[in-house]
């Protein structure tokens, strides 16, 4: 590459010396510079979103599909910088290294009350690890070298604001050699390693001492799996994991109990609640009512970022460090486990919460079983997908009913937990892999609020793909069914129509407008079929299944408040069959003392 002209050419340099060579975006005079310098790099990908919100999600992630070690996002000044903010805060809350950069009011207007003008350093600082505002071309290459170092060292984001008369001058690449500049590298840093031999002793002297060992796996363990698997058969352990580790270990194995939480089921709340020793690998999964209850387990904790440890469970050993790593060297000092009585208890609970989800999945509905249309899809998965989830009932179905094996990969704004971000990570997911297939999950909510624009974007690259399969499932129930919930089971009220009900959209319709394919799913007998036409289809398809809204989502541990609650709401005038409802949950997870508060009895 020639020596860049100006300051954008050399941002873009310096951001490529860090591996940064895919931008997504949307184009404005504030951040003009830059897209205009982007032609100019043969190795720079840019995206063209429909929404900077999109632009933002979508750079998170890349990175969480393993798609760029650093995910960017290129935006405009003011109201492109405040769209974004939200796919920001998912970078942020789900620890993914993103670097940000906003184009800004020039120099010579600002403070002015210029068009477009926000204090851009005022609005970024709770979601940016490190910002910075470039006001002079020397300053590019240590801002750039400091952002990226930063988001990849503490997986946070960073934000470099780009004032649009600067990002036109003549390029600095080496500062003077003088007082007050910086000469920096673009070697990123070593990667934290394995613990103290001290810390690993005691570790193992904490798992070999306990007889019923559980543990819990979240998104840091995801580089680990052959090592999470060797330590949970070494420990004769059951493994529940956290929503973004789901997948971690394979999840056909008799010993994954499966997803823990609000979502979670109720093989991992028997694990949690009846375990003397607890494994926290990369997790801090926020739900403290469904780890062991406080005093009953011996605890360590296994994270790449030490602050993170300790912050859920009473741990006694924390260990900082790589997943793999860490794993690799306590397992030679554990004791084996070989059929345990405690294995064989984890694996009845699973096997009776895999009996009970079937059952629940073929259960009699009015419109289609949604939990159906999402476990018709496990077996049909190819190998090698990669599946998008957007916030809302397709959460709860995903975690609970989709199986996922080896070499496959999901993932969704985990902690933020947004709507609308269910799109912007299948099209991140294509693009980091290309020649894999993808399958995005929503609910007709969040198909409204992003995914019906951000089918545009497919239509405008798929030809592009050397894989063109990348299918849209669209729960569609005219209702937010998740908050509808919520309403009931929380505040005890029917939910409103008039803000739960969504309009009703002909997506598929939609989806053949743009030259996708795309079909309405009605019919339960055409589930299976429907899925093997939108895998094998030579285009970007999207299935649109009518499903039943009044599916419950019945928590792993249903409290008698939260029965109660949702009992209220049907006085409150709901038209749900809420009493059915509750007898189903609580006959699964509160047990006979709240059946008979209640009076209720199992529908047959």
């Amino acid at each position: 590459m020639s020596a860049p002209k100006n300051v954008a050419a050399h941002v873009l340099d310096r951001l490529a010396a860090w591996g940064v060579h895919r931008f997504y975006g949307y184009p404005g005079d504030g951040i003009g510079g830059v897209f205009t310098a982007l032609p100019e790099r043969g190795d720079a990908e840019f995206v063209q979103v429909r929404h900077e919100e999109t632009a933002a999600f979508a750079a998170c992630a890349d990175v969480k599909y393993g798609g760029s070690p650093i995910g960017c996002c290129a935006v405009t000044s003011g109201p492109g910088a405040i769209h974004a903010l939200n796919g920001l805060y998912d970078a942020k809350l789900d620890h993914q290294p993103v670097v940000a950069l906003l184009g800004h009011t020039a120099q010579t207007a600002q403070a002015g009350g210029y068009y477009q003008e926000v204090d851009l350093g005022a609005l970024c600082a709770d979601v940016a690890g490190y910002l910075a505002e470039v006001k002079d071309p020397s300053q590019v290459r240590h801002i750039v070298d400091r952002a990226c170092r930063t988001a990849l060292a503490d997986r946070t984001v960073s934000v470099i604001i780009l004032p649009s008369d600067v990002l036109e001058q003549d390029a600095v690449t080496d500062p003077p050699d003088a007082h007050g500049y910086y000469h920096t590298s673009a070697v990123p840093s070593s990667a934290i390693g394995t613990p103290p031999e001290a810390a690993l002793d005691a570790a193992a002297e904490v798992l070999n001492a306990g007889e019923k060992v559980a543990i819990l796996a979240g998104a840091g363990a995801l580089g680990a799996s052959t090592e999470l698997t060797e330590m949970a058969n070494a420990l004769g352990a059951g493994v529940a994991t956290a929503l973004l580790g789901k997948g971690v270990v394979d999840e056909r194995s008799p010993w994954n109990t499966g997803a823990i939480g609000l979502l979670g089921t109720t093989a991992s709340w028997h694990l949690m609640r009846e375990c003397d020793t607890l494994l926290i690998v990369g997790s801090t999964m926020p739900y403290t009512e469904y780890y062991p209850a406080p005093g009953q387990a011996r605890a360590v904790q296994v994270d790449v970022d030490g602050s993170r440890c300790g912050i859920r469970y009473d741990t006694e050993v924390n260990l900082t460090g790589d997943a793999a790593a860490t794993l690799s060297a306590l397992l030679p000092r554990l004791r084996s486990r070989d059929g345990s009585s405690w294995r064989a208890h984890v694996e009845r609970w699973t096997t009776s919460w895999r009996d009970y989800s079937q059952q629940r999945a073929h259960a009699h509905t009015t419109s289609l079983n949604p939990e159906l249309v999402v476990r018709e899809l496990s077996d049909r998965l190819p190998d090698d997908a990669l599946v998008a989830v957007d916030c809302g009932t397709a959460t709860s179905w995903y975690a609970r009913d989709l199986t996922l094996r080896p070499g496959q990969r999901g993932s969704l704004s985990g902690t933020l937990l947004s709507m609308g971000g269910g799109m912007p990570y299948a099209i991140a997911a294509k693009n980091a892999h290309p020649d894999r297939p993808v399958v995005a999950l929503l609910g007709d909510g969040a198909m409204q609020m992003n995914g019906v624009n951000e089918l545009i974007t497919v239509q405008r690259y798929w030809r592009q793909w050397p894989d063109p399969r990348f299918v849209v499932l669209v729960l569609s129930n005219d209702d937010l069914s998740y908050v509808s919930w919520e309403t009931r089971g929380m505040l005890g009220e029917a939910p409103d129509p008039q803000s739960q009900a969504v309009p009703d959209v002909p997506y598929a319709d939609w989806a053949t407008l743009l030259g996708l394919g795309g079909t309405t799913l009605t019919e339960r007998g055409t589930i299976g079929p429907t899925w093997d036409r939108a895998l094998a289809a030579d285009r970007p398809f999207l299935v649109d299944a009518k499903v039943d809204k009044d599916i419950p989502l019945v928590p792993p541990h249903v409290t008698l408040q939260q029965a109660l609650n949702t009992a209220r709401s049907q006085l409150s005038g709901d038209d749900t069959d809420t009493l059915s409802i509750i007898a189903n949950g609580v006959r699964e997870t509160v047990g006979a003392k709240a059946r008979s508060v209640l009076g209720l009895r199992p529908r047959e």
